[in-house]
């Protein structure tokens, strides 16, 4: 490593990358032929906002590994491989977490004078201004975006000063119980509630938690997070600030302060940190006090296409032509927090065209298309799902996105919309494929409604990837040999692989998730079958006799593929039997 860079005032202002920076990387990646001027040109081109780096990696050109070796190559620097690195706290302190993330800049290790500092970019230039700010000679170490981004939310966490904040509230006098609500209605944005309250949804965002509980435990408020579907506990709060940040929570949702034995629903939406994020809340009465659920929904995160869901090759094909349908329902299934949206989302994504008129009723809207005209259920208003889908029908649609099936009049004009030659998507709570036909059933539904509308069932379960930073080969338990065996799956050549735990994924072993699905088409046998009201069990035995591959089924060959392990998978998906 090559030590850069000027001691200056610690004042300075942070930098943030310039034109200069991209047409430096540019003649770096166009020289090493990564790259061709004229997809540089695209770049620039297809995107407002973002680094050329940012762009070039979003748009598929180049990898962010290749960008980060490349530099650490030409500048003579270390290629930081944040497994194992655990920035230290002395170092830490030397920039602000607002001057580290405009910087781009993450110092690590101190040694005398010189701090070594993960960096994306490490030009002379760049290299200066972060030690301006820092006031140190910078030994400069490359970092790819993802590696960084991750690092910079782990070491300035935005919940590491609520200590401070609870110590002033508990400061004030000995009537803020009775002010409770008042104090969290906080006309300063300084208020120590405020903060807290703000804190801790900041952080669940930077770590892609899609749901932030507060729940009333004995004398302590617990603040768990819940990351790719597992609940991680992040905070213990003192139980004297428990109903200061539910009127905090209760306000900023539209909810009534005053009533707390009643459960109350409401909706978020703010901007953190440049990102629009709608937050769906819920409250309600426990031994204890009031619990608190958001469900975070960050409208800026990227639509994903069909072929990116962890679909099967063949089930993704068979699924991208019954979508085409002219008309007909198609039905997701599964259970809460499934996936199912994200699945009917990248549907409309192939599907949206021109020619179409695609309308959505959704409670909430999640994802927004300039394209789609899309309904947002109001109670308040008297927008219903049955409501809503009735005047749907009289907006002469082609395709229609119902979000959910939660009551037999919707199922029915669902099915109705189907039969007279609209194409129709929609969700539905079940825990597999042919028991969300079923559901229809035990609805009131007529059996030769279902049978003559629904062309297709798909039901899914998000389960956890193994991080691929801390693969490792390991010896499964005999229940998961036992699982796996029971599903026809043989033992990789390879071995078993799963993550062993490290920096990037937070010492889970576990990093993201992907959807497993069983896709059933409804053939005849299928139709008659339901016309007969024939069980369950007869029903998938001539399902998976006609290729249908069960959820456990397309779960083992993931497991056999290292992409996640047994006991993630018994976790996730219910097995009968085993």
């Amino acid at each position: 490593m090559k030590m850069r860079g000027r001691h200056k005032s610690e004042s300075a202002v942070a930098v943030a990358p310039s034109d200069a920076d991209d047409e430096r990387l540019a003649g770096l990646l166009v020289a090493a032929r990564l790259v061709e001027p004229y997809q540089i040109d695209a770049a620039r081109a297809g995107q407002d906002s973002g680094t050329l780096a940012e762009k070039l990696i979003t748009a598929g050109v180049v990898g962010d590994d290749a960008i980060a070796r490349t530099l650490a190559d030409h500048y003579e620097c270390v290629l930081l491989d944040f497994r194992d690195v655990k920035p230290e706290s002395e170092a830490l302190a030397l920039l602000t977490p607002e001057q580290a993330r405009t910087l781009r800049a993450l110092p690590l290790t101190t040694d005398g004078d010189a701090v070594t500092v993960a960096v994306l970019d490490p030009s002379p230039p760049r290299v200066e201004a972060v030690a301006a700010v820092a006031g140190r000679l910078v030994v400069p170490a490359v970092a790819t975006h993802r590696d960084l981004d991750r690092a910079l939310d782990s070491a300035y966490r935005a919940t590491r000063d609520v200590g401070s904040h609870v110590q002033a509230y508990e400061a004030r006098d000995q009537l803020r119980r009775e002010a409770a609500q008042f104090d969290a209605a906080g006309a300063s944005e300084d208020a120590p509630v405020v903060r807290v309250v703000q804190m801790v949804i900041t952080q669940g965002l930077r770590d892609r938690a899609s749901d932030i509980h507060m729940e009333p435990s004995g004398d302590r408020i617990r603040v768990r997070y819940r990351i790719d579907g597992a609940l991680t506990d992040v905070l213990d709060l003192p139980g004297s600030i428990g109903p200061a940040i539910v009127s905090r929570v209760k306000i900023l949702s539209g909810m009534n302060i005053v009533e707390r034995r009643r459960p109350q629903d409401g909706q978020i939406s703010m901007e953190i940190e440049g990102r629009e994020v709608d937050i769906r809340v819920s409250t309600t009465a426990v031994i204890g006090g009031e619990k608190v659920v958001m469900r975070l929904l960050d409208k800026s995160r990227p639509l994903f296409q069909l072929e990116q869901l962890g679909m099967a090759r063949e089930v993704a094909e068979r699924y991208s032509g019954l979508i085409h349908s002219p008309y007909g329902m198609v039905i997701c299934a599964g259970p809460t927090g499934g996936g199912k949206t994200t699945t009917l989302y990248a549907s409309l994504g192939e599907l949206d065209s021109p020619e179409r008129n695609i309308m959505t009723i959704e409670d909430p809207v999640e994802y927004t298309f300039d394209s789609i005209n899309q309904i947002q259920i109001n109670e308040q208003a008297g927008i219903s799902f049955a409501g809503g889908l009735k005047s749907i029908l009289r907006q002469d649609p082609d395709i229609i996105l119902v979000g959910e099936i939660r009551d037999v009049d919707t199922a029915r004009i669902a099915v109705q919309s189907a039969l007279t030659g609209h194409f129709v998507l929609s969700s539905l709570h079940a825990t597999e494929a042919v028991s969300a036909l079923y559901r229809l059933l035990d609805m009131g539904i007529e059996s030769f409604l279902i049978a003559s509308s629904v062309t297709a069932v798909v039901a899914q379960r998000l389960v956890r990837r193994s991080c691929t930073s801390c693969l490792e080969p390991y010896e499964p338990s005999a229940e998961e040999l036992a699982f796996l065996r029971t599903f026809g799956s043989a033992e990789p050549v390879s071995g078993f692989v799963h993550g062993a735990g490290c920096n990037i994924c937070a010492q889970t072993g576990f990093l993201e998730r992907i959807g497993v699905y069983e896709l059933l088409a409804v053939t005849d046998e299928v139709r008659e079958l339901i016309v007969d009201r024939a069980p369950q069990d007869e029903m998938r035995k001539v399902a998976q006799h006609q290729g249908m591959r069960t959820l456990q089924e397309q779960a083992a060959d993931l497991v056999l593929a290292g992409t996640t392990t047994a006991a993630e998978v018994m976790r996730s998906i219910y097995v009968a039997g085993v």
